[in-house]
């Protein structure tokens, strides 16, 4: 979707299911309880990422994902293939979360981008954490700092901006997902493209070398606000998907690109939770939830 308004043009249709989507979809309406887990187990990882980067914490995104899960298997009825299926749940997903009454800390402190650059030039070191795990603190910060980066955007400005340059969507795929057209949806990207890249380059040293912040140098404040936490950090020791990116691989992606998209996308593929998904498996193909309405 970064493509501009040359690969808007080319781009101006949804890509639709293959056959075999088809069919595993059918057998699941069908009541084909192993085509069900199949389903669920293809979905549920992209659409805990998807909620994990619209809500900013993963207990919140357990949450969102176990709901998110349930409407779309719910709905698989409805699906006509007119889009691919995971597209098709992302605007399952999508839908729910815009709509979400639960508020993330920035949004009910109704904290922007200038007062979170003050935020973190607040208690930063003069020199970087020389501390017991220096390098897995910094990367948490650096990942919870991207994370509370995209909270600071309205809804609608983050899951545009999650769509178009984080999961790196088609425009046609984004714009069909959020009910709006390609142009329109191009257009939204590039503003809110524009505000990250300026907060990016006057805040972050990742991106701009000259810029106030520097990861290793917010550890100890991050510390004392509770925001990482040596024994259970939240971001660096979560799962990741089988044959998924990890850590380091998405942090060599940063010094590959330098670039502020990259630095908020340059996240490891988280996987959902497997307890929490095992549990609503079970509900789903138990014959005691209404199924597939």
């Amino acid at each position: 979707m970064s493509g501009g308004t040359g690969a808007e043009a080319a781009d101006s249709t949804v890509t639709g299911p293959d056959p075999e989507e088809l069919r595993l979809v059918a057998r699941a309406v069908d009541g084909d309880q192993a085509a069900l887990r199949e389903v669920i187990g293809r979905l549920q990882d992209p659409l805990y990422r998807l909620a994990l980067r619209m809500v900013g914490r993963p207990p919140d995104a357990e949450d969102a994902v176990q709901e998110i899960l349930l409407r779309v298997v719910t709905r698989l009825s409805t699906w006509r293939g007119e889009a691919k299926l995971l597209t098709w749940a992302y605007r399952v997903g999508v839908n729910y979360l815009l709509n979400l009454r639960r508020r993330s800390p920035q949004e009910q402190e109704q904290i922007g981008l200038d007062d979170f650059r003050a935020d973190l030039a607040d208690g930063l070191a003069a020199a970087d954490y020389q501390g017991p795990e220096a390098a897995l603190l910094a990367e948490e910060v650096r990942l919870s700092c991207t994370q509370g980066m995209l909270q600071c955007l309205g809804r609608e400005e983050r899951v545009v901006f999650v769509l178009g340059e984080i999961f790196e969507l088609k425009a046609a795929e984004a714009a069909w997902i959020l009910g709006t057209t390609p142009a329109a949806c191009q257009k939204r990207l590039e503003r809110v493209k524009q505000r990250l890249g300026t907060f990016l380059r006057s805040t972050c040293g990742v991106v701009e070398p000259k810029a106030l912040c520097r990861c290793p140098r917010r550890v100890g404040k991050a510390r004392a606000l509770g925001r990482v936490d040596l024994d259970n950090p939240a971001f660096t020791a979560h799962p990741v998907s089988p044959g998924g990116r990890g850590v380091a691989e998405a942090a060599a992606q940063i010094h590959r690109l330098r670039d502020a998209a990259a630095v908020l996308r340059a996240h490891p593929d988280y996987a959902a939770p497997q307890a929490k998904i095992d549990a609503i498996t079970g509900l789903l193909t138990s014959g005691r939830f209404p199924l597939l309405e």
